[in-house]
C-alpha cells in the first residue's frame, strides 16, 4: 500500500482544489497501474466539505498517522509547496520512523 503525500492546506481556497484534483489524477494513475494507493487529500478533502471539519494537519494528524502504519511506502507528490507543508514534512517524518520506503515524484 503506498500513502499519496501532497501538501493541501493554503490560503487561497482554489489553490487547495487544484491541489486536490492532482492527488485524484496521479493517484487514479497509480491504480490504473496496479497499485494500492491510499491518498488522505483524495478522501479527506470530500468529507471536511461536506461536515464543516478542519482541513489542516492539526486536525487529522492522528488519523494520517494511522493510514501510514497501514502502508509500506510513502510517495510524496512534489508538487509546489510540499517542501513547506506542515504536514507533508509530518507525514515523511512519521513514516521514516515506521521504516517505510519514500519515493518522491512529480505529479502524474
Amino acid at each position: 500500500m503506498i500513502y499519496l503525500a501532497t501538501p493541501y492546506t493554503h490560503e487561497d481556497p482554489a489553490v487547495m482544489q487544484r491541489r486536490f484534483e492532482v492527488a485524484n489524477s496521479t493517484a487514479a494513475k497509480l491504480m490504473q497501474g496496479g497499485f494500492h494507493v491510499f491518498s488522505p487529500i483524495s478522501h479527506t478533502h470530500p468529507i471536511a466539505l461536506a461536515g464543516d471539519l478542519p482541513k489542516g494537519w492539526d486536525y487529522w494528524k492522528e488519523y494520517d498517522e494511522r493510514m501510514l502504519r497501514a502502508c509500506q511506502q510513502i510517495m510524496v507528490l512534489m508538487q509546489e509547496g510540499w517542501e513547506r507543508s506542515i504536514g507533508v514534512q509530518a507525514e515523511i517524518e512519521i513514516a521514516r520512523q515506521l521504516g517505510l520506503q519514500e519515493i518522491y515524484t512529480r505529479p502524474l
